[in-house]
């Protein structure tokens, strides 16, 4: 029997059946499509690029935005996708959650009528891939202090710099980089494949993510014309709108691996039996275990929920969406490492998807603003002080 949902508090009552259809069409897909092969392409370190087509038509990316053949769903349908598309795999809900949120949504919401009508229905089927480019080597919680620059130049910018930690950067058609002019403000440029000046590899060895795209880009004289500037953008505020965005994706998106290991555990515990031939969920710290499992994923799906309604009521702020990540991806974390403890030894094997997704949580944990950082801003926020420096 697949995957039939942790619904404890009758969250269910509370989504509509728009919500719920949506819910149900993108678990079953996880369930026939992405489960039977993840796991190899874990192992492998490869991302499963032969899905990338079928995500397209699926309306799985850019799924709440309006126009340019995107699905126009509410963004409490789009965080459901996002859950069950990391049930199966954080590196699947990242890929989804790069093209949607980093790359479609500032295109969408600061580019041109021409970027728009040139990129979106391209990134929206699948037909081109896009990634990010904020992080560098030296600069990462303080992208403020990034080194990248983008001159002038009569027929349009030359840009310098270099970016890590890049989701999809060595498959993608075009990169929005963030770079400083000469003023010192920074803005969003988009930089397509081929470009000469252009570089991208990938980071190899990685322990966590690795069925994903992981890459590094540098940027020599790389000259790009000037309809590729992002016209609505001007500062760092810009780009910390995008993170907004696709930090809703992940505190839903967690809640999704949370859900896949209680389940697996929860599953486990019956079947697997020690001590007089007792199943080992009839001990008191399995119980423990398991209990503190399904009350936190319940109020995280409170917490995701109600700052999905903000969301599409136009009233959720970066500080809710802070709250939602730092949250529900620590649960998620902390609800693979107690499954990986309740599964033993065989919760190190590929035999079971928990090891694997606590490795992915670990990176989950740290990107897109670490647990610290999104303390900082709701600390900032309810105190009026900021203690970033």
């Amino acid at each position: 029997m697949g995957f039939q949902g942790v619904d404890f508090l009758e969250i269910d009552s509370l989504l509509s059946e728009d919500e719920k259809v949506c819910r149900s069409s993108v678990r079953q897909w996880v369930e026939e499509k992405v489960k039977p092969i993840i796991e190899k392409h874990a192992q492998a370190g490869t991302f499963p690029t032969e899905l990338i087509s079928e995500i397209g038509q699926l309306g799985y990316l850019g799924a709440n935005l309006k126009g340019y053949g995107c699905a126009e769903l509410s963004n409490v349908e789009y965080g459901l996708i996002m859950q069950e598309l990391e049930r199966g795999d954080s590196g699947l809900r990242s890929f989804v959650s790069v093209q949607s949120a980093l790359v479609m949504w500032p295109i969408y919401s600061y580019g041109s009528e021409e970027q728009k009508e040139k990129w979106l229905p391209r990134l929206q089927k699948g037909e081109a891939i896009g990634c990010f480019g904020l992080t560098e080597p030296g600069f990462g919680s303080n992208p403020g202090g990034m080194l990248t620059t983008a001159r002038k130049a009569s027929d349009g910018y030359v840009l310098n710099g270099e970016k890590l930690w890049i989701t999809n950067g060595s498959i993608a058609d075009v990169a929005l980089v963030w770079a400083k002019d000469e003023q010192g403000e920074i803005g969003g440029y988009l930089v397509e494949r081929g470009t000469p000046g252009l570089r991208a590899w990938d980071v190899h060895d990685k322990y966590s993510l690795r069925a994903s795209v992981t890459s590094g880009l540098a940027m020599n004289d790389c000259r790009i014309p000037s309809c590729n500037k992002l016209p609505k953008v001007h500062g760092l505020k810009a780009a910390l709108g995008c993170l907004t965005q696709a930090r809703y994706g992940i505190g839903w998106g967690a809640l999704g691996a949370a859900m896949e290991c209680y389940d697996t555990a929860l599953k486990y515990s019956l079947e697997r039996k020690q001590f007089a031939n007792r199943p080992i969920a009839s001990h008191q710290l399995v119980q423990e275990k398991l209990v503190w499992m399904l009350a936190e994923i319940s109020k995280g799906q409170l917490l995701g929920l109600q700052v999905g309604r903000l969301k599409d009521a136009g009233r959720a702020k970066h500080y809710h969406i802070s709250l939602l990540k730092k949250n529900n991806v620590w649960v998620a974390l902390e609800s693979a490492r107690k499954a990986r403890d309740i599964l033993g030894a065989n919760g190190i094997t590929g035999d079971y998807p928990v090891f694997r997704h606590m490795v992915n949580l670990e990176s989950v944990y740290t990107y897109e603003g670490t647990h610290d950082i999104h303390t900082l801003i709701l600390g900032h926020h309810i105190t009026g002080l900021p203690a970033y420096e």
